[in-house]
């Protein structure tokens, strides 16, 4: 791999960090699509599970104290049974898949009636969630769109929000590396990539906090979606081309 390649990567995975770090979201939209233009679908994945899981994992331990833990415990429970099911199907997106599902997932999203959309804090819905999110990040690799599905109705602030949705999507992050890791290994990916992306992760992860603690809720409603739909747009926009590629 070029020095400009490693470049483009150490610059993603910072920027990337620290917008998940601010929305709870969104960053992973922006490092799986770099990812995807330097390596294969399982070796990105695993990789990007890397890299998520060490930002994520900082976030919810620097939010631990807004976590609500009984949402993460059944979120889990679902979680797993989705890992067990989609590990014995073995299914291996190709990347024009990756793109189109990573794009069209805002949209899908928005087309749902609000009054559709179920609260994560009812009863059995964080089990229902960790089911199809677990699903969802196998197959587009990024289930934090979908997730926020179930967060969008409920009363929770923006730390409580970003803190338990840090934490489960921590777990998510160790259930994706091991499913794409079982199936095709890690390819090409050495330490060399990993081990500063680990780094760039953390600088990305750490710095996201001041903007949140200056940030309102209205702002950081309105930064998610503007940032959602344009990177929505560019995937769609990627996956159409590889598509006509024949990629």
């Amino acid at each position: 791999m070029t020095a400009s390649a490693l470049a483009i990567i150490g610059g993603t995975i910072v920027v990337s960090s620290f917008i998940s770090g601010v929305f709870g979201m969104a960053g992973g939209m922006v490092l799986l699509g770099v990812l995807l233009v330097y390596f294969d679908v399982a070796t990105g994945m695993v990789l990007f599970s890397i890299i998520q899981l060490t930002a994520n994992g900082w976030r919810a331990l620097h939010w631990r104290s807004f976590v609500l833990w009984p949402i993460f415990y059944w979120y889990v429970g679902g979680a797993v049974l989705a890992f067990a099911a989609m590990r014995y199907v073995a299914y291996v997106p190709d990347k024009a898949t990756v793109y189109i599902l990573l794009g069209l997932m805002p949209f899908l999203v928005e087309a749902l009636p609000k009054s559709a959309r179920p609260n994560i804090e009812w009863r059995g819905v964080p089990f229902i969630t960790g089911i199809f999110t677990t699903v969802i990040q196998f197959m587009a690799g990024v289930g934090g769109l979908f997730l926020d599905i179930f967060f969008n109705k409920s009363r929770l602030d923006r730390k409580t929000t970003n803190a338990t949705k840090a934490i489960t999507q921590t777990f998510s992050h160790v259930l994706r590396a091991a499913y794409f890791g079982s199936l095709a290994g890690i390819g090409d990916l050495k330490f060399v990539v990993w081990g500063p992306g680990i780094v760039l992760a953390l600088v990305g992860a750490l710095a996201a906090p001041f903007l949140v603690e200056r940030m309102s809720d209205h702002g950081f409603r309105q930064w998610t979606r503007a940032i959602i739909f344009t990177l929505a747009a560019i995937y769609l926009i990627r996956g159409g081309l590889l598509l006509w590629q024949g990629a």
